[in-house]
């Protein structure tokens, strides 16, 4: 379940598992973000396909903004059949042009590090650039999504 923001907007810490029916009723309040979550959707299938399991999802999309630029977010490498990836989603060239073009945000492999801290993605994103302090991140299994 997703609980409550914070004070600052953000999640409290930790990772927030979630449907997507709920993630949806959640963070597609208006037009513009329900076309962020379209384009979350079909990265989630495209990694699906690839065999993914999880994908944690960050950035403002998951915070209290009413209007976030883009999602951002990471996957697990673990099970996941490089053959079968969707060659955008390793493509980091030019700020993730072709993720954010292909997807509306950008994805990164969880269990790398970040290239500025060295944290793995799944850490970095559980801090909140602008103050350090811990935030939350929402949970996805792929395998229990409807397809």
């Amino acid at each position: 379940m997703i609980p409550s923001f914070r004070s600052d907007g953000n999640l409290p810490r930790g990772v927030h598992w979630s449907s997507w029916r709920e993630l949806a009723a959640r963070f597609g309040t208006t037009r513009h973000r329900r076309r962020l979550l379209s384009g979350l959707r079909k990265a989630i299938a495209s990694l699906r396909h690839a065999a993914c399991r999880v994908i944690y999802i960050d950035g403002s999309f998951v915070t209290a903004k009413p209007a976030p630029n883009d999602f951002d977010g990471c996957w697990s490498v673990f099970g996941v059949q490089p053959d079968k990836i969707d060659p955008v989603l390793l493509d980091f060239r030019n700020g993730r042009a072709s993720q954010k073009a292909k997807y509306g945000g950008e994805l990164f492999p969880a269990e790398l590090p970040e290239g500025a801290t060295g944290r793995r993605f799944l850490e970095f994103f559980q801090i909140d650039r602008r103050t350090g302090r811990p935030k939350g991140i929402v949970g996805l299994r792929l395998r229990s999504l409807p397809r």
